[in-house]
Parts: C-alpha cells; structure tokens; sequence
C-alpha cells in the first residue's frame, strides 16, 4: 500500500449500486458469465451486501466471487453467503506480523486470519488465498504457505509481483518466479488448470496451490477478463492505459460499447518488455 494512504474519493464520484447493477447486467447480455468484486477493499464500500444481491441475482451470471484482505470477514461473511456470493479470495502476502504489517501499512494479521476462519466456519465450499510473491520480503514464508492446503480447505494462489504503482521503480530482486516454489516443493504434483493458474498438490492436501506467472510465462492468449473501475472506467487489459469510460451510458450504447472492448482486448501485455503502461495507476484503482 502507499505510505501515504489512498486517495479518497467523492460518493458522487464512483458508481452508485444501481449503475453496477446495469452495467452488469450489460456485461451478461453480452456474454460474461462470472463477477469478481474487487477492491481496494470492498467490504468498506457502503451498500456491499445489496451490491453483491443485485450481481447475484443478474440473469446470466452464473458465479460472483469477493476478493477481500479479510478483515471485516467475520462481521460481514453470514451476509455475504446469504447475498449470493458463490466463493472468497482472499489476500495474505505473509504470516509473519511484522512483515504483514510492513507490506499492508497495518498491524491486523490476526483480524485476516480470523477471517479464513470466519469464512470456513460459514461452509464456503471455495476459498482462495492469494499471496502476491516479493523476494527478499515473503519468499521465505513459501513452504508455511503452502501447508495452509493441508491444515484447512483452502487453495492458496502464488502470483508473480508485477511492476505497477508502488511497486514499478522496485529493484529486479523483488522479483521471485512462481516456477521456482516447483523446485522449492518438488513433492508438488501437477492438478491441471484453473483459468490463468498452474494447479498443484501437495500430498495429504485438501487444496489445491496455483501458479499464475504474468511475467514469467503470460497467459494472456487465455485471458477472458476486463476491467471495470469504481469510477466507471472499463479497462480491457490491466496493464494498458486505455479507459473506456461507461457512466452514463445506457441500454443498448452501453451493451455496444462493452461488446466492442472486449473484441478489441489487447492480444498481450508489455510487462515483459519491463513496464507497465497502466504503472501510474496503483493495483487498489484498477481491482487488484
């Protein structure tokens, strides 16, 4: 997180649940199938529980997954369930205090962890923790990580950092490969696939563990994802600068506008050639 906190904006300046709603709704109408609610961290935006219905209950989507820290987890998770959320994603970078506290910017390990156990406790039948790998920072922590699928029904998610807002101007030594927990673990099996991710288990798992390498190895002739920002904003690779903006738009401008972004998606990104066109922008902007 930035040292100096985020960039609060005006109530009037982000969607309003009933402009999500439609511009879900679009979406569908248009082919997509799954909703990922992102963040920043949603479980403060004001409204989640009726946003979460509204997407549930939208003819076509057929899964909506929440992507949290995991801190309000156990106040919010019964609700959660009950509102139609299908699965949980959530994000823990270290098990470690102190180093949880030096990458989130807060002292709130225990508040997270009791929010794995909130949401299990619900009988969420996925959950996936998603450990963002920084060498010299967590890499050390791989092997405890990886026995998380063994303790509980978890599936825990490597991905490689990626050099966007904070991180951009980061030493080449932060970089850790996710093929490296191969040979780090190489009682690790292969599981097939998942979407982006490599699927692996570790024997006696109850999970699984997935490697998704968008620098080491894009997957971006597989990706089927766009973007849209709190502000409206659709973006049709993380990684590129271009915005296309949708408030305002209805009906069926709003449905051509959707459908022409995603047949002119990016056919990769440039995060290989060593930056990202999107840099300016911090991961909590754009749902990371």
């Amino acid at each position: 997180m930035p040292e100096t906190g985020v960039k609060k904006l005006r109530h009037e300046d982000i969607l309003s649940v009933e402009e999500i709603a439609e511009i879900v709704h679009a979406t569908a109408v248009c082919g997509v199938t799954k909703v990922r609610i992102t963040g920043g961290e949603p479980l403060v935006r004001r409204g989640i529980i009726e946003i979460c219905k509204k997407v549930a209950g939208t003819e076509g989507i057929q899964e909506v997954c929440l992507t949290t820290n995991g801190i309000l987890l156990p106040q919010f998770v019964g609700e959660l369930k009950s509102a139609g959320v299908d699965r949980l994603n959530i994000s823990l970078d270290s098990l470690d205090r102190a180093t949880y506290k030096e990458i989130t910017r807060s002292d709130s390990l225990d508040d997270a962890i009791a929010g794995i156990h909130a949401a299990l406790e619900t009988g969420f039948d996925v959950i996936k923790i998603n450990t963002v790998l920084i060498g010299g920072i967590n890499d050390n922590e791989i092997l405890d990580l990886l026995d998380m699928t063994r303790k509980y029904k978890v599936d825990v998610r490597f991905i490689e950092l990626m050099p966007v807002g904070e991180c951009a101007n980061w030493a080449s030594s932060r970089f850790y490969s996710a093929q490296s927990i191969l040979q780090l673990a190489p009682e690790l099996r292969e599981a097939g696939t998942d979407g982006v991710s490599k699927l692996y288990i570790l024997p006696g798992g109850r999970g699984s563990i997935g490697l998704i390498s968008p620098i080491s190895s894009h997957f971006c002739p597989t990706c089927n994802k766009i973007r849209i920002t709190s502000v409206g904003k659709l973006k049709p690779c993380l990684h590129s600068s271009e915005e296309i903006n949708l408030r305002g738009l209805h009906g069926a401008e709003l449905e051509k506008t959707i459908r022409k972004a995603i047949y002119e998606k990016p056919r990769k990104h440039e995060l290989d050639e060593g930056e990202s066109s999107a840099a300016a922008r911090n991961m909590n902007e754009i749902g990371g």
